[in-house]
């Protein structure tokens, strides 16, 4: 046991908790987060390959109540049948467009029989660098609309809603948050318009239906987390092995046999 109390050294003890706590964060935080955008991305993308086989469904069907949300159906087209409410319109800041930001125009839309949603009309592009520009208004009165059922977003806690250029804006598509800032009662998920609809902007291209390399990102971290104690093992087992190299070389030094030419050699070594 004696051979092994180097292992007791201070740098030796700042090794091994370095590399227990990046064994700890690759197993509890980085693989799980790379791993949950995994599933996350596969979930989303079988959603949007249901959604463009499936027929368009009544809102009602998804969301019967005011309070209700359907994050299982994401992406699945919706219709319904009712009035805009144009005095709670409000702007989603900070939208990325083909790699230009943009505006998203949110809208409440009461449904008939049915909850009040929240309407994404699509996109409007800044002008003279971050200016809101003019935004066309709803149809009145009754109208019919298509769109795509999606899930709420959830606001940043340090940017709440402020008012600019005639405008609610926001910087998430977070129901409960429009419904603070607006007083508008609306549903948990949202809706966003697809192309030639009643009050519709510019309509996003749907994501692509690409996996991302989310899995074997956390496939990487999980083999981080197992090399990393197995490389320390490693360096501890090589330590040992040359300590008791140099201890058998020492003891085979002490216990060999002095002759005539080893005397000689030790005795005009130390006088040169």
């Amino acid at each position: 046991m004696k051979r092994l109390t180097f292992l007791l050294r201070p740098g030796w003890i700042a090794l091994a908790l370095v590399v227990v706590a990046f064994a700890y964060l690759c197993f509890t935080v980085l693989a799980p987060w790379q791993l949950g955008k995994n599933t996350k991305t596969n979930r989303e993308n079988s959603q949007i390959e249901n959604s463009l086989k499936a027929d368009p469904v009544p809102v009602t069907t998804l969301l019967p109540q005011q309070d209700s949300s359907a994050p299982d159906s994401q992406w699945h087209r919706v219709t319904a049948t009712g009035h805009y409410v144009p005095t709670a319109q409000v702007l989603a800041r900070l939208r990325v467009v083909g790699g230009s930001p943009a505006f998203n125009v949110l809208v409440p839309f009461a449904v008939d029989g049915g909850p009040t949603v929240l309407v994404d009309r699509g996109y409007v592009l800044p002008i003279q660098g971050n200016e809101v520009p003019e935004v066309a208004p709803v149809p009145a009165g009754t109208v019919s609309i298509t769109a795509r059922l999606r899930d709420s977003e959830t606001a940043p806690a340090d940017k709440p809603p402020f008012r600019e250029d005639g405008f609610t804006q926001v910087y998430a598509i977070d129901t409960k948050e429009v419904t603070a800032a607006t007083g508008v009662p609306l549903a948990g998920s949202y809706l966003q318009l697809v192309e030639n609809q009643p009050g519709v902007l510019g309509v996003a291209e749907l994501p692509h239906l690409d996996p991302g390399p989310f899995l074997s990102y956390g496939i990487q971290w999980i083999a981080f987390g197992i090399v990393a104690p197995i490389g320390l093992g490693y360096f501890a087992y090589s330590e040992i092995k040359a300590r008791r190299r140099d201890a058998a070389a020492a003891a085979e030094k002490k216990t060999a046999p002095v002759t005539v030419e080893d005397k000689l050699a030790d005795r005009y070594g130390r006088r040169q």
